[in-house]
């Protein structure tokens, strides 16, 4: 069973200002964490959970069964069609947690985390390309491009490197290999007291997972399915999300598209609603002290136009 902490629960539930008789999805559904409290609070509402993770779906399932909440395997890019085959029009609110859950960090055997040793597997759906085939065939040139590209990592060719010449050695096949491997590329200097190897997991974990491209979709096909005066809160943990959806909800709130040097508005455009959160939410020092995980979160909330368009 996935046991884990929900981040920023209260912040989450207070943003997305559930009532008893509506309609939710979440599309990140995990362990249910945040899903079994909207679910608690509904009386007359509903629930949908998505996950690409067939053990989380598993998981989820079970937690949610004394509730009126079903779950679906999936991606959360898929809600427009998932929300069609559960019957549902428009949902009151939507979140998303993204990135890799806790009890796929926890879950050594799944290979995301560089704190145990472990297949090199990195995949969220237990599906497709593992992270051990990215390392051992893409070119030098590929892995620096997803090291700069998903990592922010400074040292991207100098890591990149490292990892074709271990890999003509011998296939990279655990998380430890990983590693080390790029300890070994890490000058000494900037290495400190934390480990190296955490934008090279994140950014790789990423590609894998071709997270920001399936956030990118998920963006527009929420706002789709969201109802008017509905919400969508999403909680981000690194940089290239955050900023993906933070100029998203701008967008979508700009009342015009015009070119900034035409003398007058012609374009006609209305904003498709509000963003709620002018600053993104982060987490308190009391959540802090319990769920140091939230440390890297934050949580921005949209509200889509009521029927009159305002």
């Amino acid at each position: 069973m996935f046991s884990h902490i929900p981040v920023m629960l209260r912040e989450c539930m207070e943003l997305l200002d559930i009532r008893p008789d509506g309609i939710y999805i979440d599309g990140t559904c995990g362990g249910a964490g945040h899903s079994s409290e909207i679910a608690r609070q509904l009386r007359g509402g509903r629930l949908v959970g998505i996950d690409r993770d067939p053990d989380a779906v598993a998981a989820a399932r079970e937690r949610l069964a004394p509730y009126p909440a079903e779950v679906v395997q999936g991606n959360y890019d898929e809600i427009r069609d998932i929300a069609d085959r559960c019957g549902i029009d428009k949902a009151d609110g939507i979140l998303l947690d993204l990135g890799v859950s806790s009890f796929q960090l926890d879950n050594a055997e799944r290979g995301f985390s560089y704190h145990n040793d472990a297949p090199l597997d990195m995949r969220m759906s237990k599906s497709g390309m593992t992270a051990a085939e990215l390392v051992n065939t893409f070119s030098e040139e590929q892995i620096t491009d997803i090291l700069y590209k998903y990592g922010e990592e400074k040292f991207a060719p100098r890591i990149s490197r490292a990892i074709v010449r271990a890999r003509e050695q011998s296939p990279i096949e655990t998380t430890s290999q990983l590693a080390d491997i790029v300890a070994s590329a890490y000058p000494a200097k900037f290495r400190r007291d934390k480990n190296p190897s955490r934008q090279t997991f994140q950014a790789i974990r990423i590609a894998v997972n071709d997270e920001l491209s399936h956030l990118d979709a998920a963006l527009d096909a929420c706002l789709d399915v969201l109802a008017p005066g509905g919400r969508l809160v999403i909680i981000t943990f690194h940089s290239l999300e955050d900023r993906m959806v933070k100029r998203r909800f701008a967008n979508w709130a700009d009342p015009c598209i015009c070119p900034p040097d035409f003398p007058v508005c012609v374009c006609g455009r209305k904003p498709k609603g509000h963003t709620v959160t002018k600053r993104p939410v982060t987490a308190s020092d009391e959540e802090l002290d319990i769920n140091p995980r939230s440390r890297s979160a934050k949580v921005r909330a949209f509200e889509a136009n009521n029927e009159k368009g305002v």
